[in-house]
């Protein structure tokens, strides 16, 4: 099975890495799919804090996928308007047996049609961006899932969407082994008062 991640300018780093790290894991210690990453067109893809990336494949010779991953960033800003990506997305999600977004990559899912009616959340900074669609039903969750769509809230919050998505597919233990092996146990701390912020989103609170 195949587990892409989209990549487009501007992308917010760790929205992409992070589940990239634990679906890796999850390939090379317990028979999960293999990863790739596919873009628009060929060369560099510049991120949003500078890192540099060069997809696997274009979206005319991109392989079929069995999941499909959408980051977030500034750029969706742009490539939600992006028809030619659109259609990539919607195509392929035609056979994904789970599609997902970190961050605000749901704007994305929703440009394609594949967030209209369900549950999702994103960015707290974007949560009311989400809720003026309408046709959302904004969840104030680390992640969610309605069917086999799935939206995780801003950026670190991908790991833990990956870890459900696991666990999903492959069962509880082997979300645990590769929890372990990513040493994936935030402590909830807290620092400062950062978290009482107004437009923090629920689960912070």
């Amino acid at each position: 099975m195949n587990f892409g991640f989209l990549l487009f300018p501007d992308l917010e780093e760790l929205d992409l890495v992070g589940p990239w790290e634990i679906i890796n894991v999850w390939r090379k210690y317990s028979n999960g799919p293999s990863c790739l990453t596919v873009s628009e067109r060929k060369g560099e893809i510049v991120c949003a804090k500078g890192l540099k990336l060069i997809a696997d494949y274009t979206f005319e010779d991109c392989p079929v996928l069995d999941y499909l991953l959408i980051p977030g960033g500034q750029g969706r800003k742009t490539e939600m308007h992006n028809q030619k990506l659109l259609d990539f997305v919607k195509q392929q999600s035609n056979n994904c047996r789970q599609i997902a977004s970190v961050c605000t990559g749901a704007f994305i899912l929703h440009s394609a049609g594949l967030l209209r009616n369900k549950q999702a959340t994103t960015h707290w900074s974007a949560l009311e961006e989400l809720r003026a669609l309408n046709d959302v039903r904004v969840d104030e969750r680390r992640f969610v899932r309605t069917e086999n769509v799935w939206t995780a809230a801003g950026v670190s919050a991908g790991i833990d969407m990956a870890l459900a998505i696991i666990a999903e597919e492959a069962g509880e233990e082997t979300a645990g082994e590769v929890r372990l092996y990513a040493e994936y146990y935030p402590d909830n701390k807290r620092y400062g008062t950062a978290h009482t912020n107004e437009k923090a989103p629920a689960y912070v609170k």
